[in-house]
């Protein structure tokens, strides 16, 4: 398999809620984001992704973590934090809570996002990845 390159974004309103985007092919929930295309900086990813995905323009305002599946995959992920910069409100105030099928990767980079870490952190990716869900390895809890 070739090496790939991932960006994610959590997305805050002035409020603090946590824009996610539901999965069409399964049912599971997700920060936006996704690969990187040939010739686009981490930045630029991450705010077309979120374009894709959500419709909404966004802001980068910083790396919040960096992440490896070495051994078990060869795949880096890039962490963001964003702010919507244009368009309506994308979250909603109903819960506090993220929904019980989010992927478990995004649910750890989400709170190390929220926990305003100065710097940028570097970490081996614990647990189950999307990719174990798409597989069918992990079950929503």
């Amino acid at each position: 398999m070739p090496f790939q390159l991932g960006v994610f974004a959590t997305v805050l309103d002035d409020a603090g809620h946590v824009l996610l985007v539901h999965r069409r092919d399964c049912d599971w929930w997700c920060q936006p984001g996704g690969g990187m295309e040939s010739r686009e900086t981490p930045w630029e990813g991450v705010i077309r992704e979120t374009r894709e995905e959500t419709g909404f323009e966004v802001a980068v305002e910083r790396l919040a973590g960096v992440y490896s599946w070495a051994p078990r995959e060869d795949e880096v992920i890039f962490g963001f934090v964003c702010r919507v910069a244009g368009g309506a409100r994308a979250t909603s105030d109903e819960s506090d809570d993220l929904p019980a099928n989010t992927f478990p990767e995004h649910v750890h980079r989400i709170g190390d996002a929220l926990r305003g870490e100065p710097g940028t952190l570097l970490k081996v990716a614990e647990g189950p990845s999307s990719r174990d869900v798409a597989r069918g390895n992990v079950v929503p809890h």
